[in-house]
């Protein structure tokens, strides 16, 4: 059998149901970035809060533009509403995680996988921004922590 270049990037390797919180809220926020900011707005709103959200979006917007605009290959995603996970959107959420964590010289190496070498620090760095707002929002949605507090608590 040979092998399928369709594949190549949308090959399930995981279930969204089984990724780490944070790293599930990558893959919607990779797979909605399509539909334009308003839509990953929808979804980071919730869990972070309208100030944090747009930070967020912005440190995102940074990672994806130099993905979409100095990709090795142009990165392949699933439906929204796919429950698999593909190779691509699996690397990418693992990324920004690994960037997140402050391991930066990992997170450039996984980084390598997307972009040629001149883009692979400042697209990490975005990606440790980025990441951070999304983990936080993904132990939110876990129940990890307190929803942000709001002008009227009562």
């Amino acid at each position: 059998m040979k092998h399928d270049r369709e594949m190549v990037g949308a090959f399930p390797v995981a279930a969204m149901d089984r990724l780490p919180g944070a790293e599930a809220l990558v893959v919607r926020c990779l797979r909605g970035w399509s539909d334009g900011p308003e839509a990953v707005m929808t979804l980071l709103t919730p869990a972070l809060g309208p100030v944090k959200a747009r930070a967020c979006l912005r440190a995102l917007g940074d990672v994806m533009t130099i993905v979409l605009r100095h990709g090795r290959r142009p990165m392949i995603r699933h439906g929204a509403r796919c429950s698999c996970v593909g190779s691509d959107e699996a690397i990418f959420a693992h990324f920004v995680m690994v960037a997140a964590m402050g391991e930066r010289e990992d997170a450039m190496l996984i980084a390598s996988l997307l972009v040629d070498g001149p883009l692979l620090l400042p697209m990490t760095e975005a990606a440790r921004q980025a990441g951070l707002y999304l983990y936080q929002a993904g132990l939110r949605q876990e129940r990890a922590f307190p929803e942000p507090a709001s002008v009227t608590r009562h």
